[in-house]
């Protein structure tokens, strides 16, 4: 059994030009988990991100792990207390690796950003829907949750309304099931019909990413 490993994440984002803009870092290709892909900041929880007054309290040591990442990764400074929760993604069985993962949200105004070289080989600030055209076109590659959180941000126009509403909602929970379906595969989440059982074909509530040859389409309908 392939044992499933805590870790955070952290989508920031920056107002320019009346637009949201969020943080892309690429990962070094030599790696060999989503090597050469676009992504949040974030990593694995480390010992020292625990509490050890509370050691069970993972949201906490989520958060810290968060926050010292973007700082190892992008050389920026976040206050933990002002990350919002909004996901929490489980690597699918059958992966070679799996992670369970905290998204967090926050904003940030100020702060050049400064990559190690290492790890991370690049960045950029870039606006939901551009991600989603490059992505369309094979020029950005986006591993599934990173591309589902952009559908989700591509929704707001302006940082208050986007963090005021996440705050006020339950974070969603996924462990997606991969399917294969024709032209590609279909990731399907928890709350959608077919998720048991495979058949994406039944009508009922739609909850996927349908990641097919031709393109990607997230879909929500519950």
């Amino acid at each position: 059994m392939v044992k499933v490993h805590p870790s955070a994440t952290v989508i920031l984002l920056r107002e320019a030009e009346n637009k949201i803009e969020f943080l892309l870092l690429r990962r070094n290709p030599r790696i060999s988990f989503h090597g050469g892909a676009w992504v949040f900041p974030g990593g694995r929880i480390d010992p020292d991100d625990y509490d050890n007054n509370n050691r069970g309290d993972m949201i906490l040591a989520a958060r810290n792990a968060a926050v010292r990442e973007a700082g190892e990764e992008a050389g920026l400074r976040l206050n933990p207390e002002e990350l919002v929760l909004v996901s929490v993604w489980t690597t699918p069985e059958g992966m070679p690796k799996r992670f369970i993962t905290w998204f967090f949200v926050g904003a940030i105004d100020r702060g050049d950003v400064k990559i190690d070289g290492s790890e991370i080989h690049d960045y950029q600030w870039i606006v939901p829907d551009i991600a989603l055209e490059l992505h369309s076109k094979n020029k950005l590659e986006l591993p599934p949750p990173t591309f589902v959180t952009i559908c989700k941000l591509s929704a707001y126009n302006d940082i208050d309304t986007l963090l005021s509403s996440l705050a006020e909602s339950e974070p969603e929970i996924y462990v997606p099931k991969i399917f294969q379906v024709d032209g590609g595969q279909c990731s399907l989440y928890q709350d959608d019909v077919g998720y048991h059982d495979g058949n994406t074909d039944r009508p009922g509530a739609r909850h996927r990413l349908r990641m097919l040859e031709s393109g990607w389409t997230y879909v929500k309908s519950v």
